[in-house]
């Protein structure tokens, strides 16, 4: 068996968010559906006989108690008993803080690695528990496919999405996802569809309930989405997560090579790409035939 792994951790889009209630402890239920799309960060993990976790070139400002893949590998090295170490690199290609899920993502990549390279065989469900404590959006990462989420995030329905392309506006701008779920007007009472209800009409029900709140003190995510309407008059931009990334689906009449040349022009520190959807994590090919 090897003892070093190269995954792609790949970020994802919700395609809607909606927010339905709150609970009495303050927690919002939400309806949403992720998409996983080919934007991927490189985790590389390798084992090391010394019992430490070695993190090379940790990303500058995040200390070792904030790393997520960090985290995650000292969670499941405590919880399996493992006495050996790993050496831990991160190619860092998804914006930070953006609404894209990729800390979550590195975080489930190095959870599904590591109980690989440790031959720990935990089920996903296990892993899942493991990664809960790590972030709310982890434990889709390790189901590993496109899902209808409803709840606080932790009812997933495997749904599937027609092969498509988006273009995604990041205008690096990271939003405080508490800071927009405590905001008074946030709407709250959206009301609910079903699995079935989006798959007919997705673009009907492409929405999120964050993004007015996110645009009023945020304004770069309203340029983002100004940007995308100039440019694509047809389109209908939406935020993803509680953002600040901004996106949009492609259709097969699109220039895209026309579009890739307006990318060259985006704001100075926005990145944007023209992204595909994926229909699994692509985490698992080199370890599973799941």
């Amino acid at each position: 068996m090897s003892e070093a792994l190269e995954l792609r951790s790949p970020a994802k889009l919700n395609l809607f968010l909606h927010i339905i209630g709150q609970r009495a402890d303050g927690y919002h239920l939400l309806q949403s559906a992720f998409q996983l799309i080919d934007w991927c960060d490189i985790v590389g993990l390798k084992l090391i006989p010394e019992n430490n976790i070695r993190r090379i070139k940790p990303i500058s400002g995040v200390p070792p108690e904030h790393d997520l893949v960090v985290r995650a590998a000292q969670l499941l090295k405590d919880f399996g008993g493992i006495s050996s170490g790993v050496e831990i690199t991160l190619q860092k290609e998804i914006p930070m803080g953006a609404g894209l899920g990729g800390g979550s993502s590195d975080a489930a990549t190095t959870l599904i690695g590591l109980n690989y390279l440790w031959k720990l065989d935990l089920s996903t469900a296990t892993l899942s528990t493991l990664g809960l404590k790590l972030g709310a959006d982890v434990p889709f990462f390790l189901f590993g496919k496109n899902a209808f989420v409803e709840g606080i995030g932790e009812k997933m329905q495997e749904i599937s999405l027609k092969s498509q392309n988006f273009l995604v506006i990041s205008p690096n701008q990271a939003i405080a996802t508490s800071r927009i779920f405590q905001d008074p007007e946030l709407t709250r009472d959206h009301a609910p569809i079903t699995i079935d209800g989006f798959l007919a009409s997705p673009l009907l029900n492409q929405s999120n309930d964050c993004q007015a709140v996110a645009m009023r003190i945020c304004p770069e995510v309203k340029q983002a989405v100004d940007w995308i309407r100039r440019v694509l008059p047809d389109a209908a931009p939406c935020m993803s997560g509680s953002g600040s990334s901004v996106f949009t689906a492609l259709d097969h009449k699109t220039d895209t090579a026309k579009l890739e040349n307006l990318l060259q022009n985006l704001p100075k520190g926005w990145v944007g790409r023209i992204v595909r959807g994926l229909n699994k994590n692509p985490a698992y090919n080199l370890i599973s035939s799941e």
